[in-house]
């Protein structure tokens, strides 16, 4: 594992001018006046859930971009409460650091990056005049304790985990000219932005497993296990299947027994899992939890 620990400020200051190059205000970034194309799909087909299934072959090309809008703003949503969630806990890492410190201002930085981003999905919704989708209320109480006692390896793994799959879904986004414009754009500025949040959380991770003890290590494997796979439990509000004329219930187990969706789980967990296998927070109980969720076999 001390292979992977690089000097903290040294990496801070880096990230630091690597947001002083590449930062972006969306709102003057985006062209939000740009109307939709009703031809063009808002995901790369192959992503959507019902991709390969009787069902999508049945459905017309307009339902088809349909049901790609509608789990675009399910995702969205998701992602607004997974980095208003990493802003909230970031303030409590930050409240006893040394603000002169170039690891305290990247961090500021990153939970200004995290604002916009919110704001900028926010304006995606609006535009896409979707129903609110989101994690269910339960979810929602149970996020408000992991914000207040989160913290270690497993704050570090369900942020890397919810980062890595919007970056994996967001750059087969940004790379089809198929997509609607505007989405591509807002995956765009993601995507740079986040490669610098992606850095700093992986290296965080390693520094905060050092020396840890046996009974602490189970403790990050549960919980990690737990709130690391919500994050792919909830991408897909059940609800988004009534604009196919589908109930919540019968869309959601035709999606959950679909080889295609299910090999689309695996693609978003690609990357991180390994990571995190290396690292052994991916063992023990909990191994049951991330297979469950599709990313890892």
């Amino acid at each position: 594992m001390a292979e992977h620990i690089k000097d903290r400020e040294t990496t801070a200051a880096r990230l630091l001018r690597s947001s002083e190059r590449t930062s972006f205000d969306p709102i003057t970034e985006i062209d939000w006046d740009t109307p939709f194309d009703p031809s063009m799909p808002y995901l790369p087909f192959e992503r959507v859930s019902l991709y390969g299934t009787p069902v999508w072959e049945r459905l017309t090309e307009a339902q088809r971009v349909e049901l790609s809008k509608h789990e675009l703003a399910s995702a969205t949503a998701v992602g607004i409460w997974l980095e208003m969630t990493l802003m909230h806990m970031f303030m409590r890492v930050l409240y006893d650091l040394d603000p002169r410190a170039a690891h305290a201002q990247f961090a500021l930085t990153e939970v200004g990056d995290e604002t916009r981003h919110s704001v900028m999905f926010g304006r995606l919704l609006s535009a896409l005049g979707t129903p609110d989708y989101g994690v269910p209320p339960l979810a929602r109480t149970f996020t408000r304790l992991f914000k207040a006692i989160g913290s270690g390896p497993s704050m570090w793994a369900t942020f890397l985990v919810g980062e890595e799959i919007f970056d994996r879904l967001q750059r087969a986004t940004m790379a089809d000219e198929g997509v609607q414009p505007m989405v591509r754009a807002i995956s765009r500025v993601h995507v740079i932005e986040e490669a610098r949040h992606v850095r700093y959380a992986r290296e965080e991770i390693v520094r905060s497993m050092a020396g840890m003890r046996r009974t602490a290590l189970a403790r990050h494997r549960l919980v990690a296990g737990v709130t690391g796979t919500a994050v792919m439990e909830f991408l897909i509000d059940p609800e988004v299947y009534r604009c196919v004329g589908l109930t919540p219930e019968a869309g959601r187990a035709i999606a959950l027994a679909n080889p295609h969706f299910l090999e689309t789980r695996h693609w978003l967990g690609e990357k991180i899992m390994p990571f995190l296998t290396d690292l052994g927070l991916v063992a023990g109980p909990a191994t049951r939890l991330w297979r469950h969720a599709g990313l890892i076999p």
